[in-house]
């Protein structure tokens, strides 16, 4: 637990911006006692740390060790009270609660009519914002005073307290368990990952509608629609209904335009509802709905209405950049993308704290993709080594798989002989030891294993007997989402024709977009 406070304090100290530092020395140096206080003394030395050193804080002898624990957790307390003070951070949330704390230290003051005024004022802007259990905790405690016959208005207000309880009950239980069914599905991903079979295709719907609340879409407030269509998106994913999840997402980013000022009031549910959205028209390959998506997203993230904070700052980076990208790969404009991969790694610096590691190497894959569709295949192996040698890192089995295969073909392509035979070793024997492959990886697992063997003059015939393998479960419901990670079908294809790949990818791109016209219907 010590290192654990450790680690989070010094993390938090260091993502303090300038105005925060300052708000804080200015809110510990309102006591004109605590103006030496350790606590202020220990939070300069933590500011001028690149790394944590706990000898170099006891070397400045104000504290000892056996105290040092304590000091940390009294300054870690006082800078999170001195950030809860700060109007960026403050939402509609927390000043809801605030109203309802200040309401409480009325009750108990014996001020029972000024607190209920309070409660009576927030309660409205709860429902309005539908803050559902901040409103159901506000109708309890007028319970509780009421109950007291303190303000002797009891003629209709037990009914009318007893229905509201009952109603906002109703509402938090069904939210409840819409959330608890994302959350479940979320984990299942996690760990088993997508559908990779009809008997697990089966095991997951029968799972889903087990738990799927018996409920009428149109009769639910806005935020159990919220997390219906979340569900319901996730549920999407698992068995690989690119299409369902299409509609669910676009469903879900209807509701916030529906419900415009619900975007203060969830921010991060409004960016994952369109970066959802932006993922399944990559799946279904819809690039001019995917542009007008990712336009109309950044425009409000970039609005003054939006809401401005750490996390959501490092939230709007990664679903921009990420989905960015991916507009690259659909429309095979490899040499635009890596004209903002600088910009994308100086952000990705400023965001190290906020942005876990798994997302971290799903970008340098994403970067390494578009060095591989240039040609230019040492840069792709530079950042592909980032995820091959990062030995901590918990990123999904699938696409450290792809990773693997696409090393191993760019040092092919890149003519890095002198290696090539232990990349094939190594890919081979880290293929052997993934969980439930699917047939592409079954191919591409006899594939590396013959291809030390092969003479330059037999390669062209064996692409093509590799490229004949796997074609036919490109449409595979199961196995498609493979070609999505690594186009291999697309690099068979430029070699067996002689031609870039980003040429193949642009043609495929112009037909995909002629048959898009007849395929789907706007929603």
């Amino acid at each position: 637990m010590i290192n654990d406070l450790k680690e989070n304090l010094f993390v938090l100290v260091k993502s303090l911006s300038k105005s925060e530092k300052r708000q804080f020395k200015l809110y510990a140096g309102r006591v004109e006692a605590n103006q030496n206080a350790k606590f202020l003394q220990l939070f300069t030395v933590l500011d001028r740390m690149e790394i944590y050193n706990e000898k170099e804080i006891l070397k400045r002898k104000f504290v000892t060790k056996q105290q040092l624990s304590n000091l940390k957790a009294h300054l870690y307390r006082q800078l999170l009270i001195s950030l809860r003070m700060n109007p960026s951070i403050q939402n509609t949330r927390m000043q809801i609660r605030e109203q309802l704390d200040f309401a409480t230290v009325l009750y108990q003051k014996g001020l029972y009519k000024q607190s209920l005024k309070i409660l009576d004022k927030t309660k409205a802007v709860a429902a309005g914002y539908e803050e559902k259990y901040a409103a159901f905790e506000i109708v309890e405690l007028e319970k509780v005073i009421e109950s007291q016959y303190i303000t002797r208005s009891m003629s209709n207000r037990t009914e009318e307290l007893i229905q509201n309880a009952s109603q906002l009950s109703e509402q938090n239980e069904l939210c409840s368990q819409l959330s608890n069914l994302s959350l479940q599905l979320y984990e299942r991903l996690i760990k088993a990952g997508y559908a990779k079979s009809d008997d697990e295709f089966r095991v997951i719907t029968k799972f889903f509608f087990e738990r799927l609340p018996k409920v009428e879409y149109e009769q639910m407030g806005f935020r159990e629609r919220m997390w219906y269509c979340k569900a319901h998106v996730w549920y999407s994913l698992l068995t690989q209904d690119f299409l369902a999840g299409y509609k669910y997402a676009m469903r879900w980013v209807d509701l916030f335009d529906q419900y415009p000022q619900m975007i203060q009031i969830h921010p991060v549910f409004y960016l994952k509802a369109n970066n959802f959205l932006l993922e399944a028209l990559v799946l279904i390959k819809y690039p001019k709905k995917f542009k007008s998506v990712l336009r109309k997203m950044k425009d409000v993230v970039s609005s003054k209405s939006f809401p401005k904070n750490d996390n959501l700052r490092a939230l709007s980076f990664l679903y921009t950049y990420n989905n960015q990208l991916n507009l690259f790969f659909l429309e095979a404009d490899f040499k635009k993308g890596i004209n903002i991969v600088p910009s994308i790694l100086r952000e990705m610096e400023s965001f190290r704290i906020q942005i876990d590691p798994h997302h971290i190497m799903l970008l340098y894959y994403k970067i390494a993709c578009l060095y591989f569709g240039c040609e230019m295949y040492e840069e792709a192996i530079l950042y592909l080594n980032k995820i091959v040698h990062n030995k901590e890192l918990k990123m999904r089995e699938d696409l450290l798989c792809f990773t693997r295969v696409l090393n191993l073909v760019a040092h092919y392509e890149a003519g890095l002989d002198y290696h090539l035979d232990r990349h094939i070793r190594d890919t081979y024997k880290f293929l052997l030891k993934m969980d439930d492959l699917h047939e592409v990886q079954k191919s591409m697992i006899r594939f590396v294993r013959t291809l030390g063997n092969i003479y330059p003059s037999e390669l062209k015939e064996n692409f093509v007997k590799l490229h004949a393998e796997l074609k036919p479960y490109e449409d595979d419901p199961y196995e498609r989402r493979a070609f999505l990670y690594l186009d291999i079908l697309s690099w068979l294809e430029s070699k067996i024709e002689n031609k870039p790949i980003a040429e193949i990818i642009k043609n495929k791109a112009v037909l995909n977009q002629r048959s898009r016209k007849h395929s789907i219907s706007p929603l």
